[in-house]
């Protein structure tokens, strides 16, 4: 065992006899690196200074801090309200001004309705004014069952919840199901509040162009694909569609039977945000479901505010019973939000109560709205947009000037000489550093029962007129 020892130390011995000189330099210089980043330090200590009292105040007073927010200008209209006085119903009251209205979403004309206004105030002597507590925290009355009930059997669904906030109903439904991993296919021109629950819901999100069902079911196919590669995953991740009723936007219907085909052929869920359809579509005011045919249970969620046909506040879910009862669980909006007062629950009831027994006023909306459709047809300079059942029309301009500032200015100035002339309109506006796909700018145009035909041509001529005025360059 020594020889063989001895036999490898000669051996190492002639190799460094034999070896080149320049490898033996190198091998000299590599040992010494590390001999020296063993033994050295790895930083040196910089010599600290103090400053001075009077150099720290100088420092803090030469400092300034980013602004909170960008500046804003006094002059922005969104700092210059146009102030109501008095029920925004057939007429309204614009800084002290009457005029008629054509900007509120009281389709149904149910806002200022005595019978609606009694059951209100009838509530608020029993219950009081607000409910000082989310729906699990003794915020729960026995008006909001009793609506909820009714809402569901208003819907021929099995189950509704509530919201006290339209806003939130639909921005805290998606994330109620949606999580992070799940994939979302939602159309180009969803509003912003199915927008901020897309957002909650962390989800991967894949936008479809408007209407395009050849471009959805592309993405249907391609994500069909990508499942296929990855079987294990494709069982635990959920995927859903989200569209609008009517849409706030757009002023257009969804081709819901289409949707539905493609819910079955690719094994995806329905969301259906109804807020501008409800209350309009329909022989009874049921939606874009009824408005269609197609069978409710084809849907997996539909949603809605109470804030335009029913005239009140806050927002229902409808659906299986398995499906709502999961929102009172994980919907954030009705978790953690004081519930819906009892007085503006009680006129939801109403309202429900004058919708069913008398249907006919969904017909006398969609025969006004067509009405309004095609008296605004060929005003000079803008286009309508829009369908002809849509109580919310737009009208854009038909050349834009290539600057959204200008093209709302001008838009705005129709707006203004329409006021002048008692005609009260609104510009639709958006936050536009945080939508998703900005909209053109427009004037809405908003259509109601209580309009008489003197009211509608009054302001069809007034708009006509106006336009020919601001666009005449």
């Amino acid at each position: 065992m020594a020889s063989g020892q001895q036999w490898v130390l000669v051996e190492m011995v002639q190799a460094f006899y034999e070896a080149p000189a320049y490898h033996l330099i190198l091998e000299g210089i590599l040992i010494l690196w590390i001999i020296r980043l063993l033994f050295s330090k790895t930083y040196k200590l910089h010599e600290t200074y103090k400053l001075t009292e009077k150099e720290k105040e100088d420092l803090i007073e030469e400092w300034q801090p980013e602004p909170l927010v960008p500046p804003v200008s006094k002059d922005h209209p969104s700092l210059n309200y146009d102030v109501v006085t008095g029920p925004p119903s057939q007429k309204i009251i614009i800084n002290g001004k009457e005029c008629i209205n054509f900007a509120s979403f009281n389709f149904l004309g149910l806002l200022d309705n005595e019978r609606v206004k009694q059951k209100a105030l009838a509530s608020l002597k029993k219950y009081g004014v607000g409910t000082c507590g989310p729906r699990g925290f003794y915020g729960t009355f026995d008006v909001h069952l009793e609506l909820e009930s009714r809402l569901a059997n208003f819907m021929k669904t099995e189950e509704a919840i509530i919201y006290s906030y339209g806003f939130a109903t639909i921005a805290s439904a998606i994330p109620a199901y949606s999580k992070r991993g799940d994939i979302i296919f939602v159309d180009e021109a969803a509003c912003f509040s199915i927008q901020k629950g897309l957002q909650a819901s962390r989800s991967f999100i894949k936008y479809f162009k408007h209407n395009d069902m050849e471009d959805l079911e592309r993405m249907l196919k391609e994500q069909e694909l990508e499942d296929q590669k990855n079987p294990r995953k494709a069982r635990v991740t959920r995927k859903f569609i989200v569209v609008e009723g009517l849409y706030i936007n757009t002023a257009d219907i969804c081709p819901l039977p289409e949707l539905v085909k493609l819910k079955y052929k690719y094994k995806v869920r329905i969301f259906l945000e109804e807020s501008m359809s409800f209350g309009v579509l329909g022989d009874h005011g049921r939606g874009v479901t009824e408005h269609f045919g197609v069978n409710i249970d084809d849907i997996d969620l539909i949603s809605a505010n109470m804030e335009n046909a029913v005239a009140s506040i806050g927002g229902f879910c409808c659906g299986r019973s398995f499906v709502i009862d999961h929102q009172r669980l994980s919907g954030q909006g009705y978790c953690f939000s004081a519930s819906l007062p009892p007085m503006l629950a009680a006129a939801a009831i109403e309202a429900l109560n004058i919708m069913e027994e008398d249907p006919d006023i969904f017909t006398v909306l969609r025969e006004k709205c067509k009405h309004v459709y095609k008296a605004l047809q060929g005003t000079p300079g803008l286009k309508l947009v829009g369908v002809q059942f849509a109580p919310a029309l737009h009208l854009q301009l038909e050349r834009s000037s290539g600057s959204r500032v200008v093209d709302m200015q001008l838009l705005r100035t129709i707006v203004e000489y329409c006021l002048e002339r008692r005609v009260a309109l609104t510009l639709a506006r958006y936050l536009e550093k945080e939508e998703r796909f900005l909209p053109s700018p427009s004037i809405r145009v908003v259509v109601t029962i209580e309009q008489t035909e003197e009211d509608i041509q009054k302001a069809v001529s007034c708009i006509q007129e106006a336009a020919s005025a601001v666009l005449k360059g």
